[in-house]
């Protein structure tokens, strides 16, 4: 192989079956940043940037799917999010209803189980219902778990966690000498699921802003520049290839 050649192989994509060969993520986590940024550059309303990211988010799922990945993970609201413009937030709960009214007959057909994790106080009864419905329609589902971190913040998810093993030991439903990394991730809001092994962020951004903070001790990071609604196929195999380039140690040598 030519020097030329080598240099261009390093930017192929490759297709989902050779993907397959190699180490797929049982766990990925997603924070869908930029939907914003990409409606003010086309000089359109914030709304229709988020608009446009549930048409990413729909790609990101059927790849999820085809390549056997068995969690999806996604930032959809944060807990801080509440302080955007009253009508950017009005409209978000409108279209996080509508959306998941619309999408999951096809979600449940596929076997998919749908989980909001996140804290329920505080979110309109709209919206908890939605969520609601969602997950009793599709929690014997298997094939794939699809969580929805809504109204969620992974500090005060810690803080829960700790006041509810409180709550455990003083009901004496746990010992204080039993507690440790495994039970304490059984009190969070993730805990039938495993720690991701990926967590992608779009829109150039390299941070995690509060999102599986304990889950992600070990992750590998992935960060695109692409804004969430151009995120596509080949960005996220793009992210995957890259994962599997990686020597995850644990640590270890």
């Amino acid at each position: 192989m030519s020097i030329i050649s080598s240099f261009f192989s390093l930017f192929k994509i490759p297709s989902i079956n050779e993907l397959k060969k190699g180490d797929i993520p049982n766990h990925v986590g997603i924070i869908m940043d930029g939907n914003g940024r990409w409606a003010s550059k086309r000089k359109l309303p914030r709304v229709l940037g988020h608009k446009a990211g549930v048409e990413a988010l729909r790609r990101v799922i059927k790849l999820t799917s085809k390549l056997g990945i068995k969690y999806l993970t996604v930032f959809s609201f944060s807990s801080e999010n509440w302080d955007r413009p009253k009508e950017e937030v009005e409209y978000l709960m409108g279209l996080f209803v509508d959306c998941l009214s619309s999408e999951l007959p096809l979600l449940n057909k596929k076997g998919v189980k749908i989980k909001m994790i996140g804290k329920k106080e505080g979110i309109p009864k709209k919206v908890l219902k939605s969520f609601e419905n969602a997950e009793n329609k599709t929690c014997k589902n298997k094939e794939m778990v699809f969580n929805i971190a809504f109204n969620y913040g992974s500090r005060q998810e810690i803080i829960e966690a700790v006041k509810k093993i409180f709550k455990a030991i003083g009901e004496g439903n746990l010992k204080l000498e039993e507690v440790d990394q495994n039970s304490f991730s059984k009190f969070l809001y993730t805990k039938d699921c495993p720690d991701p092994d990926l967590i992608i962020r779009t829109s150039g951004e390299y941070r995690i802003s509060n999102f599986l903070l304990w889950q992600g001790a070990y992750t590998e990071f992935y960060f695109s520049k692409v804004f969430w609604p151009d995120f596509n196929e080949k960005h996220y195999l793009r992210a995957i290839f890259d994962y599997q380039k990686r020597n995850r140690r644990f640590g270890k040598l």
